[in-house]
């Protein structure tokens, strides 16, 4: 979410001058998968209202129709990068953050909903790239599903969960969010209490901090040094990166400052996967224009209402029927 939130902001200018070279560039920094062939038929509705699959392309009037984001944040585990970074060893990846985006219908209003990575859920049967399935699984915690399935199983996963009907997917790596960041120029936190997690080496004293990439991504990512130690203090922090990324896309003149615009949107596209329908500057663009008016104020973010899983006191169940209640309003 912190990469797209910049996107957004970086292609509303780059969309419609970036002609030539550069636009072919940025537009090549960006990878795809297909989760509609993937998936086929057998997913939630869209929405009466929903948009279409594609966001529209800049030169047409842009579709406001209601639309359901899934965007992951990666440990991804490959490079030595991503190693560098905390990435571990190279042997998989996994969906160390997970929020759903929803757009209402004329863009008048957004939610932004994290699902913890420790709750509890039952793992569809999902698509290989073999051509195989695999199994059901049980009682086993969210981000296995990105593990073992990637992307694709990701969203199936979270479309059974929640009964929504993703319409995009977006992810971003553990070097392209750092990377990102430092194109900013750092971001700007404050913390209510101290942190100290070796595991994430964040050491902050309570106050106003300016991170670099590494420490911006050490802020999203640990959960030991704050509050109880569960994900859902680790949470707070990453939304409250998210929102004070947002911010920086407007603020010290980025938007009018071409030179420096590239650099940060050559970062953000670099470290994106989208889904077929957003794998492309131009349609990006066109999301971006959707949202172009949305009053910061007017975005809400919420955590997928939790308990505790009765069988591990480590790990968290959806609690019912809040949760459901809250799917139940994004479709």
């Amino acid at each position: 979410m912190k990469a797209v939130a910049i996107v957004f902001g970086c292609v509303l200018v780059l969309g419609g001058a970036g002609a030539g070279w550069l636009y072919w560039h940025l537009d090549h920094n960006i990878r795809s998968v297909d989760i509609d062939s993937a998936l086929g038929d057998d997913r939630p509705a869209r929405p009466v209202a929903a948009a279409s699959p594609s966001a529209s392309p800049p030169s047409e009037p842009v579709d406001k129709g209601v639309l359901n984001l899934l965007v992951l944040g990666s440990d991804s585990r490959s490079g030595k990068e991503n190693k560098a970074l905390g990435g571990g060893d190279s042997g998989g990846a996994r969906s160390d953050t997970a929020m759903v985006v929803h757009l209402d219908a004329g863009r008048t209003g957004a939610t932004v909903v994290s699902i913890p990575r420790d709750t509890l859920v039952e793992r569809p049967s999902c698509p290989t790239e073999s051509g195989g399935t695999t199994a059901v699984a049980y009682n086993v915690m969210f981000n296995s599903a990105y593990a073992l399935g990637g992307p694709v199983c990701a969203v199936k996963t979270v479309e059974q969960l929640t009964g929504v009907r993703m319409d995009h997917y977006l992810e971003v790596d553990f070097a392209g969010f750092a990377k990102l960041v430092d194109a900013l120029g750092g971001v700007d936190v404050t913390t209510a209490e101290d942190i100290d997690d070796d595991l994430s080496h964040l050491h902050l004293k309570a106050g106003e901090h300016h991170l670099d990439g590494e420490g911006a991504l050490a802020f999203a990512r640990t959960r030991h040094g704050v509050g109880d130690g569960s994900d859902l203090g680790r949470i707070k922090l990453q939304q409250q990166l998210v929102k004070a990324l947002m911010g920086k896309v407007s603020a010290d003149g980025l938007l009018t400052d071409p030179a420096r615009l590239y650099k940060v949107a050559d970062a953000a596209t670099g470290s994106l996967v989208a889904d077929t329908g957003l794998d492309s500057l131009s349609e990006l663009t066109g999301l971006a224009r959707s949202v172009d008016e949305l009053p910061a104020d007017a975005v809400k973010t919420v955590v997928m209402p939790v308990v505790q899983a009765p069988s591990d006191a480590n790990r968290v169940v959806a609690d019912e029927p809040e949760a459901g209640k809250l799917w139940e309003s994004l479709r």
